[in-house]
């Protein structure tokens, strides 16, 4: 019975520390501020981390973006002026769905190229096996 205790309080402890790891205390004027607040966070990529998102990130500079984000947002700035200020800033890798313009063709292009280039490098190779090696003569023309 205590052995079950203490591991329903571990497992207690643990899922709190886990689910408040990177919760701000910020003073939401409401819930529906916190939503939007939540929301725009998760369009935002962490710029210390990889792949993870600004609203998940425990990295200071997560901390302090999110912090930045609360006070515009008190402000009364809205979400597309928030990013801009953010794009501005730290350009369009700070945006998980970074908008399609020359600068970032690569970006969102290379994939598709490479894929093509491995295709149509398969495709030679496969067509070069295919074909029967030339012959260096025939025995007719051979002097024996």
């Amino acid at each position: 019975m205590k052995g079950m205790l203490r591991t329903a309080t571990l497992v207690l402890l643990l899922g709190t520390a886990l689910a408040s790891s990177a919760v701000d205390a910020l003073p939401f004027k409401n819930a529906a501020q916190e939503v939007r607040f939540q929301d725009l966070t998760r369009q935002l990529r962490c710029l210390v981390c990889q792949n993870e998102d600004l609203a998940d990130s425990d990295a200071k500079l997560a901390k302090d973006l999110r912090f930045e984000i609360f006070q515009q947002m008190q402000a009364g700035r809205s979400n597309a002026q928030i990013k801009q200020w953010l794009v501005d800033r730290y350009g369009d890798y700070v945006l998980y769905k970074p908008p399609l313009k020359p600068s970032n063709y690569p970006l969102w292009f290379s994939p598709f190229v490479l894929l093509l280039l491995g295709a149509l490098g398969v495709g030679i190779y496969l067509r070069r096996r295919a074909q029967p090696p030339a012959a260096a003569g025939s025995d007719e023309d051979q002097d024996w």
